[in-house]
């Protein structure tokens, strides 16, 4: 363990990534190498890691759609897939394939193992935060940074604050699905500029690349609703080689919606229960007692409520009722 951080220190081959009481982390070569000491760990380990597959970008499907989508204009584009997928190594891809095109390319890592070309320089995190590499970055004007890996409420922030200030950006994110990567940035930022921070989706599975999805914005009314004056700003997910939306996300009764648009089924039971609690909600604040409601079609519900409440709810003269159903639409 001495040795392998000795070297580390010494060797043009290599650095020392993190060295804190009880792990030290290597990069040495290809391999990143872990070391770990009590009282951190029960006793003392080593683990090394190295790539076994380097690729081109032509290895993957959708090769040439992807590298014309790359070179029309800075991008913002979510790589993602479960741990072990295979991610980095389409990052890599993606990273060589910018440097051939004659774009500027940096990278954003802790720690920094992507195995790129020398003409990459690899930053880590400046005093331990990347938003100090972000501003750095911002003055050396790249025209990619690839950003491995976004994990953080804090990473989602430098990503999008770069993206928004021009710079084309590649992120690495772990997620089970390819919408699961953009429900990663509701919440995290402003949901009417999603489609500006992140407008391509690349979902990679077992080393090869599974979906592609492109992320636009458009004001309407979303699938599912009727009502002409519940038009709003829709982000669409669509299929990158079909064109077919399959997803809609937006925001209804002050909550985020992800619409899933390939079966009517899944689509009427996500905006139901939303309009279920709404109508809940409203008539719960009049009520005392027991709210239940069933929805009948798109524009009709039954509301039951005990029958103390009925008059209450009601309000003289149908006043009460008529402005729920005005706020209600």
């Amino acid at each position: 363990a001495d040795d392998v951080e000795e070297t580390a220190r010494t060797s043009p081959e290599g650095f020392l990534e993190l060295s804190e009481p009880g792990m030290s982390i290597v990069q040495f070569r290809d391999y990143r190498i872990a070391v770990a000491r009590p009282p951190f760990a029960d006793g003392i380990e080593i683990t090394a890691v190295r790539p076994i597959v380097k690729t081109d970008l032509e290895d993957y499907e959708f090769a040439d759609e992807l590298k014309d989508r790359l070179k029309q204009r800075q991008r913002g584009v979510l790589i993602s897939g479960s741990p072990g997928a295979g991610k980095s190594t389409f990052a890599q891809a993606v990273a060589e394939f910018l440097t051939d095109s004659d774009y500027a390319v940096k990278t954003m890592e802790k720690p920094r193992d992507l195995q790129v070309g020398s003409d990459i320089t690899q930053y880590t995190a400046l005093g331990g935060d990347m938003a100090k590499t972000a501003d750095s970055l911002l003055l050396v004007r790249p025209d990619y940074t690839i950003y491995d890996e976004v994990r953080k409420t804090k990473d989602f922030g430098v990503f999008s604050d770069m993206r928004l200030a021009g710079v084309g950006m590649v992120g690495v994110v772990h997620a089970t699905r390819a919408i699961d990567a953009l429900q990663r940035l509701v919440g995290r930022v402003e949901l009417g500029m999603i489609p500006q921070v992140v407008d391509t989706v690349v979902y990679i599975e077992d080393g090869s690349v599974d979906t592609v999805y492109d992320v636009t914005t458009e004001v309407k009314v979303p699938e599912g609703l009727t009502a002409e004056d519940l038009a709003r700003p829709v982000i669409q997910v669509s299929d990158f080689e079909t064109g077919t939306p399959e997803y809609e996300i937006y925001t209804f009764n002050r909550q985020v919606l992800t619409v899933p648009l390939d079966g009517t089924e899944s689509q009427e039971s996500g905006v139901s229960r939303l309009a279920r609690q709404e109508v809940e909600r409203e008539i719960k604040s009049i009520a005392r007692g027991h709210v239940d409601v069933e929805l009948q079609g798109q524009n009709t519900a039954i509301v039951y409520v005990d029958e103390n409440d009925i008059s209450t709810v009601i309000g003289k003269g149908g006043g009460r009722i008529s402005d729920v159903e005005d706020r209600l639409g």
